[in-house]
């Protein structure tokens, strides 16, 4: 549960004042995710992976990388075929936390597919300059690609053709907090309070934006998503991601075709937007531990929502991505071969049984149905402009196929 009142820190005690004494939270998230001084990623507060604020499937090891390199080749290889085999061709990792997946993919990429590496660039966007540092010292090793760090509005300026990742990103894109109280639907805010002469932070509501109300018309004009839902009690709180729709256009303008590829938390509207789920999604994470308390040591905390499948998938087919399809995690690695591999631990000799059995937890947590497992990968593809002559046809995903026995 959120607690009502929390000390501010100083710096945003100055900045909610300059706001005029509440700020949405929206803003607030921003601030505590991204200020470049005081934000949690900007300033180099979190630390993901085992030892850090929170695992992710690629900290857990190179099993990961190594299965979706299998459809990243397999995407590759119908890119060829769809444009001048001369073109070169990228692989874009849109918010890609210390380095690991990127580093892993290109050694997968140099075993499955060697002849794909002399026409491969690796693009890195990373907005956050902390981030950015341990990436370049994690990638010192990556010698066979070029590596460019760009912003999606630097790309869109000489567009890519290629394969295009956010994983686990999506989800830390600051959202709204839309509030039912009192039989009216608000804006969640956040606002100072003087307790003991010591600033505060606590909750408040503030009237909906106009664009924002316009955007819950159309989800529930063309979605039939109702916000809130009818059953809903007072208090009823949930999530908004406005920030999808500028993602999704900023990320088409950056290439000229290729697949996306979204992997993370995401639920149904039936599920996301129900009277049964009365908090929302929003979580903070620190020190491998979830709490509820969103507005405890802004700038410290790694905040984060579950999108909803349908609002991304009609915001990505507005922007110009076609949907190709969505699976959870656990059945995508095993279409992937993920059972292969556990299969293949049992003739390791004794010798390497201690890196076996790591392996093989390891393995399981990538597929664990409460856990990693319910990650949803989601496929868009982006059809090649007219002015590349290429061919157009639907990307095949083999994640989406039957598993491989």
């Amino acid at each position: 549960m959120d607690l009502c009142s929390v000390p501010c820190p100083a710096w945003l005690v100055n900045r909610i004042v300059q706001a005029g004494g509440s700020i949405s939270f929206h803003q607030y998230m921003d601030w505590a995710l991204h200020d470049q001084v005081y934000g949690a990623y900007a300033s180099g507060q979190l630390r993901i992976g085992r030892q850090g604020d929170f695992a992710t499937s690629p900290s857990l090891g190179a099993d990961f990388a190594q299965l979706l390199a299998i459809q990243l080749v397999d995407w590759f290889q119908q890119l060829q075929q769809r444009v001048d085999k001369g073109k070169s061709l990228s692989l874009i990792e849109v918010g890609p936390g210390e380095g690991d997946l990127s580093a892993d993919l290109i050694s997968a990429l140099e075993d499955l597919c060697p002849a794909l590496i002399p026409r491969l660039e690796l693009v890195l966007v990373e907005s956050n300059k902390a981030m950015a540092l341990r990436q370049r010292e994690r990638l010192k090793s990556v010698t066979s690609v070029p590596i460019h760090w760009r912003s999606l509005n630097e790309l869109a300026q000489a567009p890519a053709i290629g394969v295009m990742l956010a994983h686990e990103m999506l989800d830390a894109l600051p959202v709204e907090r839309l509030v039912w109280r009192d039989q009216r639907l608000w804006r969640q805010g956040v606002c100072l309070e003087n307790v003991d002469s010591v600033a505060h932070l606590r909750f408040t509501e503030l009237f909906l934006t106009d664009a924002l109300h316009s955007a819950l018309t159309e989800a529930r004009m063309c979605l039939g998503i109702q916000i809130p839902p009818p059953d809903a009690a007072d208090g009823w709180c949930s999530e908004w991601h406005g920030e999808l729709k500028s993602w999704l256009s900023q990320a088409a303008s950056a290439l000229l075709c290729g697949p996306l590829l979204v992997i993370d938390y995401a639920l149904e509207a039936r599920r996301y937007y129900s009277a049964m789920r009365p908090c929302g999604t929003l979580m903070a994470y620190r020190q491998q531990r979830a709490s509820g308390a969103l507005l405890q040591d802004p700038g410290r905390w790694d905040l984060t929502a579950h999108l909803c499948l349908e609002t991304l998938q009609l915001q990505a087919e507005q922007q110009g991505w076609t949907f190709l399809g969505e699976s959870r995690q656990g059945q995508a690695l095993l279409a992937l071969g993920l059972a292969e591999r556990l299969h293949a631990l049992q003739s390791l000799p004794t010798s390497q049984l201690s890196a076996a059995l790591n392996r093989r937890e390891a393995l399981l947590r990538l597929v664990d149905p409460v856990g990693l497992g319910e990650f949803r990968w989601l496929a868009f593809d982006l059809r090649p402009k007219p002015s590349l002559d290429a061919e157009v046809g639907e990307l095949r995903c083999r994640f989406l196929e039957d598993p491989v026995s």
